[in-house]
């Protein structure tokens, strides 16, 4: 079998893997012990922290543009660590995969619908902060929840389409001992593409649009002499840099995958739990960064969880700022 991606959960080793002994490759190592303990962390902080950001945004606060796209990135995040009992079984398993062939492409496909999802949210949330900030006016007009509404939609959609090769081509594979593996069976040439396109489209492109975005922003903010607290976009700049920085290191070492005759096959033993696992940690990272940057510590500590999300998601004073002053422009223009 040959040009098999063979890390278990997320896809992170060399691609010359062609005697088949899968076993020899993946005995247990401190590595994986450190994976598995933050793969259960992840999970635990996950579920809990953003189950906690759904109710809240689900069931008690005003669905604004805002919150639209804080509860989507927390569906994803949540429905991500809700499945990683399966990756954490396995690994205790030493990569022995029981809950057969749809179970395995599944939680693979989940595993990079939230990368998708989350990093076309962050993209769509730097651009929505851009034109707020740009065209204050016709925001006020224009940017509605039904709008946010449909554009998450479309998110998911794309998410999903990205994926789904991640779901056709996992595929269980049997161990020389009669168990099972869950391996992304990929062609070389397949295999290329799909690294290439998921560095592309799930990191480089987006990194470039959030940064040109907020660049945009801050030469307004600086230009108009924005007084007013910006708290709301220290949440999610917070929220992006977190993303970037979980998942940059998984970017790396896949593009590494693709010239691995080139390094030692330790780097991928090592680096690649490693990676993986600080991917994870991201699923779980923000409900936190919604209460710590949100508001003020000691008041968010002894306040209400429901006032805690509700200040961290609430609508920007900065583009109120900026409308009142486009409308004081457009009267002293008139007078």
């Amino acid at each position: 079998m040959e040009n098999i991606t063979l890390y278990p959960t997320l896809g992170v080793t060399p691609l010359d893997h062609t005697s088949g002994n899968t076993t020899d490759y993946y005995e247990q190592s401190p590595e994986n012990y450190f994976a598995l303990s933050v793969y259960s962390l992840a999970f635990l902080l996950g579920t809990s922290g953003n189950g906690l950001v759904l109710w809240f945004t689900i069931f008690k606060m005003k669905k604004t543009v805002n919150v639209i796209w804080f509860l989507n990135l927390s569906i994803a995040d949540f429905t991500f660590t809700l499945f990683l009992p399966l990756s954490i079984i396995y690994l205790a398993y030493d990569f022995q995969w029981i809950f057969g062939t749809f179970m395995c492409k599944l939680n693979s496909t989940l595993a990079f619908i939230n990368l998708f999802a989350s990093v076309f949210l962050l993209t769509i949330i730097s651009i929505d902060r851009c034109i707020s900030v740009i065209f204050p006016v016709w925001c006020q007009n224009h940017r509605t929840p039904k709008l946010a509404l449909f554009v998450v939609i479309g998110v998911w959609v794309l998410a999903i389409i990205f994926s789904l090769p991640y779901f056709i081509f996992r595929n269980t594979f049997e161990y020389d001992d009669g168990t099972f593996g869950c391996f992304n069976d990929f062609e070389l040439a397949r295999h290329k593409g799909i690294i290439i396109t998921r560095f592309l489209v799930g990191f480089l492109i987006p990194f470039i649009v959030i940064v040109s975005s907020y660049s945009i922003i801050a030469l307004r903010i600086q230009r108009n002499h924005m007084t007013t607290s910006t708290k709301p976009f220290k949440v999610i700049i917070a929220v992006i840099i977190s993303f970037f920085f979980c998942w940059f290191p998984y970017h790396v070492f896949s593009l590494m995958e693709l010239h691995a005759v080139n390094f030692s096959q330790n780097v991928f033993r090592i680096g690649a739990p490693l990676t993986s696992s600080l991917a994870f940690i991201n699923s779980c990272i923000n409900p936190f960064l919604y209460v710590f940057i949100g508001r003020d510590f000691k008041k968010k500590f002894w306040g209400s969880f429901h006032s805690i999300f509700e200040k961290a998601f609430n609508e920007d004073s900065l583009q109120k700022d900026l409308q009142n002053k486009t409308k004081s422009t457009s009267d002293s223009h008139v007078v």
